[in-house]
């Protein structure tokens, strides 16, 4: 009798190492990225990250298929980011995503941007207040306190 073992990583480890080589990724451009930021409505971000010019992406990680299609909350990260991207792993179906978001395909070590999200720029108030947040939130993170969500 041949046993079958199936070696591809579970949903959560998918998320993780996507979540992870996303991450790796916007270092990578310059951007300082904060994993499971929950947004003033209530609704949480995989990764949000500021960019060296004050930019703002939010980053949505799907695991699978099965991911993307439970959950449609994505739309509802607009007002708190300049552009937005799903991140997939390289063995995500093709063509399942919409085609308004950018997209990144990420494994454990890093990714690439295979269609560049369109920029909607926050306005002025809203980036001043997102980028004190974010600023605060990290500094706690890194002062060991548990932080998630913004507070604007």
């Amino acid at each position: 009798m041949d046993v079958v073992v199936d070696l591809r990583p579970s949903r959560p480890e998918t998320t993780d190492l996507v979540t992870r080589g996303a991450g790796r990724f916007l270092v990578s451009l310059g951007y300082a990225p904060l994993a499971e930021v929950t947004l003033p409505n209530g609704r949480r971000a995989d990764l949000m990250a500021l960019g060296p010019k004050g930019d703002v992406l939010i980053v949505e990680v799907k695991s699978g298929l099965e991911d993307f299609r439970v959950d449609r909350k994505w739309p509802e990260y607009a007002p708190y980011c300049d552009a937005f991207y799903f991140a997939v792993s390289p063995d995500f179906p093709e063509g399942i995503l919409p085609e308004e978001p950018g997209l990144i395909v990420a494994d454990g070590f890093g990714g690439a941007v295979v269609r560049e999200a369109p920029v909607a720029p926050l306005a002025p108030a809203r980036r001043k207040a997102l980028t004190l947040a974010f600023a605060r939130m990290a500094a706690l993170r890194a002062a060991g306190v548990t932080a998630e969500r913004l507070s604007l």
